[in-house]
């Protein structure tokens, strides 16, 4: 049986990770300070930047792979917070212990903040990384010391570096949960020009990506993206159809940094070639489902 140890799994992306794990055949052992509201995994409760806790659930857990999610990431905060040091540590210590324990494989959440801004299309074997930010920074700093680990420990490794998610469930803060919000009750939503375009992949599409790369024997970076990049203008557009709300968008509202870069979009050859993953939802389809979750189960008072 593989036994996999899942961190995060309460959170955006490791809460819907859960699913698809089974469905590959996986017996899922959870390492974290709250169990998952799914009750077929063994729980290990511990804080994991707390070392000797997360040596214990880790040794217990005897996982043969590992799926690491957990990363601090409050909107707004996580980009320059030295939180950020203190995870690159926790992360260290994890990986070790997994290897140390019997682990075979193990599957790392990364992020597109490790690539350097500029370029129109980023792929993994060929685009610099040279992060601007301090999570950027700690991403791909802690990518180069597990991946020369991963050579003589040895480890099965790789890197899934997730561009820009959305979907419900997603926390306020964030442009699509925010936009979503504003307009179901009938707010102003100040913006950009929204010219700029990105890469946005629906939760459950990254989610299933994660589970395809673990059951994989790929190794090294994989981007998780859909591949094509849209405007921000016509994301909100899409999400002003579904809430009937247009009038509330005011594009032009927020100047736009001078460091915003115009284009982030994800080669996923990898992806779709090695891993053999295709995402399913396309951004009309993803919107919709993202604004009827906000409809029902999102609490926003006004909403139609």
């Amino acid at each position: 049986m593989r036994r996999v140890l899942v961190t995060g799994a309460t959170g955006f992306l490791g809460a819907r990770v859960l699913a698809p794990l089974q469905a590959r055949g996986f017996e899922i052992h959870v390492a974290g300070r709250s169990p998952p509201k799914c009750q077929q995994v063994v729980f290990h409760q511990a804080d994991i930047l707390q070392a000797e806790q997360l040596r214990s659930a880790v040794q217990s857990a005897r996982a043969t792979h590992l799926l690491h999610l957990a990363w601090y990431a409050e909107p707004g905060q996580f980009w320059g917070s030295p939180l950020n040091l203190d995870w690159v540590s926790a992360s260290l210590n994890l990986v070790r212990t997994f290897v140390e324990t019997g682990g075979l494989r193990a599957v790392i959440a990364g992020t597109c903040a490790e690539y350097q801004w500029g370029p129109d299309r980023f792929y993994e074997t060929e685009s610099r990384c040279a992060p601007e930010t301090l999570y950027g920074a700690s991403k791909d700093a802690l990518r180069r010391v597990l991946m020369a680990y991963a050579d003589i420990a040895p480890l099965s490794l790789a890197w899934g570096r997730i561009f820009f998610l959305y979907g419900p469930g997603e926390k306020r803060g964030r442009l699509v949960s925010d936009a979503i919000c504003a307009l179901l009750s009938g707010a102003a939503f100040p913006t950009s020009h929204g010219l700029q375009r990105r890469d946005f992949m629906h939760v459950c599409d990254a989610t299933s990506a994660f589970a395809a790369l673990l059951d994989s024997d790929v190794t090294g970076p994989v981007n998780i993206g859909s591949g094509e990049a849209a405007t921000l203008r016509s994301l909100l557009e899409l999400i002003a159809e579904e809430t009937g709300n247009a009038h509330c968008i005011e594009f032009g509202a927020r100047p736009l940094s001078l460091k915003e870069p115009a284009i982030i979009e994800a080669d996923i050859m990898r992806l779709s070639h090695e891993v053999k993953f295709q995402p399913k939802y396309n951004l009309r389809e993803g919107l919709a489902e993202a604004v009827a979750w906000w409809r029902t189960e999102g609490n926003i008072s006004g909403s139609t």
